[in-house]
């Protein structure tokens, strides 16, 4: 054999080599985009498409799109902090978020740079209300909670702690 035939073979086989890698791979792509894992986020907003137990905390994330810990996360509170401290914390946000009064005017042949975020104020504000939301859930909850816990008069005792009846 003479040596540029044999490079051009080598050149072919490496070729034909690559080109089948680049199919396989161009495959695996394909799969792996179809896949979706179940309970993946993906594209889903603060685990809401997870929430579907139908408790009362699902269902506080379903409407608010939001979880309570993210939230938390953006009011930087924790979750055993008052009310008082989270009002604080939103107040605080959403004036640092919020335009100027009256925006000072560039100097000419210059753009003003933006001092504020709607998106950052919409987010604070989203967080305070499913934090409150979540707050007066718990309330409900505790006023609730007592009224049904004994369905039986206060005064009225068990069956098992009286004598049966004598029988006749």
């Amino acid at each position: 054999m003479s040596s540029p035939k044999v490079i051009v073979q080598i050149a072919i086989a490496g070729a034909r080599i690559l080109g089948k890698a680049f199919v396989a791979a161009g495959r695996q792509a394909i799969q792996n985009a179809k896949y979706r894992p179940p309970g993946a986020g993906g594209t889903d907003i603060a685990g809401v498409g997870n929430a579907r137990s139908g408790s009362l905390t699902d269902r506080l994330t379903r409407e608010h799109m939001m979880t309570a810990d993210e939230a938390r996360l953006i009011l930087n509170v924790k979750k055993e902090d008052p009310i008082e401290r989270i009002v604080q914390n939103y107040e605080h946000l959403f004036k640092a978020n919020s335009p100027p009064e009256k925006p000072p005017k560039p100097a000419p042949g210059k753009t003003a740079i933006p001092t504020h975020s709607h998106y950052l104020q919409s987010k604070v504000v989203r967080a305070k209300e499913r934090l409150e939301a979540e707050l007066k859930a718990e309330v409900e909850g505790e006023t609730a909670a007592p009224s049904a816990e004994s369905p039986s008069a206060p005064g009225s005792s068990s069956s098992s702690s009286t004598t049966p009846p004598p029988s006749s």
